[in-house]
């Protein structure tokens, strides 16, 4: 039982209500993370924001699982066509605020969706293993970046975003690469592109910005403070 001491309010031990414009922000980092492109944003618009995002992405995983698991060696396997079913369940929820409580699962779903397919996909149809880990330690790159920057709410420009094709744009283009059998040429090509495109932005960045004139933050202790 608490102790209310004199002076004291019986709700000054309660936490404080985390403001609107701190949900706000949590919910715009969330969407940053998803790292969505034109194709997925188009569909968002459709929906004005309100289709919840998380239940439509789970079922677009396990889904996604499943084919990929069944195989995806021949180039007309049904698995080829899973971003088309990933950014018609996914897409819709890109302009949803992402103020659920489990709302913070949808970009590493995502990222999951996206690395195990492509890896999933270079493998069976002979890419170099290099070649498949490079492409995917340059995605990485971008995403942790993307990371590192909101913690000092610090947004990448929404150009990087649309020149980046997003997770679906790469999705679709791999699979059309497969049915073309030219997959290991286009993830070559891509690779570089987007090692220039995302190297080179963030590096201007940084450098434009400053190491000290960003906003430190610690997320840690808001989520203490906020809960």
């Amino acid at each position: 039982m608490s102790t209310v001491l004199p002076g004291m309010s019986p709700a000054a031990d309660k936490p404080a209500p985390v403001p609107d414009a701190e949900l706000a922000y949590h919910g715009s980092r969330l969407i940053a993370y998803r790292d969505d492109g034109p194709i997925a944003n188009a569909l968002g618009r459709l929906t004005k924001g309100q289709l919840p995002p998380l239940l439509p992405l789970l079922v677009a995983g396990i889904v996604t699982a499943i084919l990929l698991g069944a195989g995806v060696s021949g180039q007309t396997s049904p698995a080829v066509f899973a971003p088309v079913l990933v950014l018609l369940l996914a897409g819709p929820g890109s302009t949803h605020p992402h103020s659920g409580r489990l709302d913070w699962l949808v970009p590493p779903i995502m990222r999951a969706i996206e690395y195990g397919y492509l890896a999933t996909l270079g493998f069976a149809h002979g890419v170099s293993k290099p070649l498949v880990y490079a492409f995917l330690g340059v995605l990485a790159y971008h995403h942790y970046d993307t990371v590192y920057r909101t913690r000092q709410r610090l947004w990448p420009a929404k150009w990087v975003f649309v020149a980046g094709l997003g997770w679906e744009g790469r999705l679709l283009i791999a699979a059309v690469a497969t049915l073309a059998g030219k997959l290991s040429i286009v993830l070559a090509v891509l690779g570089v592109y987007f090692a220039l495109l995302f190297g080179i932005e963030s590096v201007y960045t940084w450098v434009r910005t400053g190491t000290g004139s960003g906003v430190m933050v610690n997320l840690e202790e808001e989520e203490e403070a906020g809960s």
